[in-house]
Parts: structure tokens; sequence; C-alpha cells
């Protein structure tokens, strides 16, 4: 009696060229920097709304993460 062997299909592993990933990783890198500055460092100095409303918006995200804003 002779034993089958079962096949194991190939796996082919997509390639994503770096030439269409990268404009993406520049914009949500560029997204998350600004995102970053509005909860670390804006104080109400560079406010799109006038007033302090992204402060207010962001106030207790930046003390959960540890960041001084009084």
């Amino acid at each position: 009696m002779s034993q089958s062997v079962p096949v194991t299909p190939e796996v082919r592993i997509p390639t994503i060229p770096l030439g269409q990933i990268a404009p993406w990783a520049v914009f949500f890198g560029v997204i998350a920097l600004i995102v970053l500055f509005f909860i670390s460092a804006d104080q109400g100095a560079v406010n799109i709304p006038a007033g302090d409303a992204i402060h207010e918006w962001v106030h207790d995200g930046r003390h959960l993460l540890g960041f001084p804003c009084h």
C-alpha cells in the first residue's frame, strides 16, 4: 500500500511597490503631526476657529497624555 502525501498549496505574498505606499505614508504622517501639534503644543496661539475651542476639545486628552496645559 502506498501512502499519499498531502500537497500544500504554494502561498504567494503580494508585493506592493514603494511608489504606491509613499504618498499615503506622507499624507497620514502629516495628518498625525497636525493632530499631535493641536494636542500637545497649541495653547490657543494658532487657532483656525476664534477663541480656545480646539484647546477645550482636546483638554482632557492632553492631560491624559501627560501634556501640561495650564
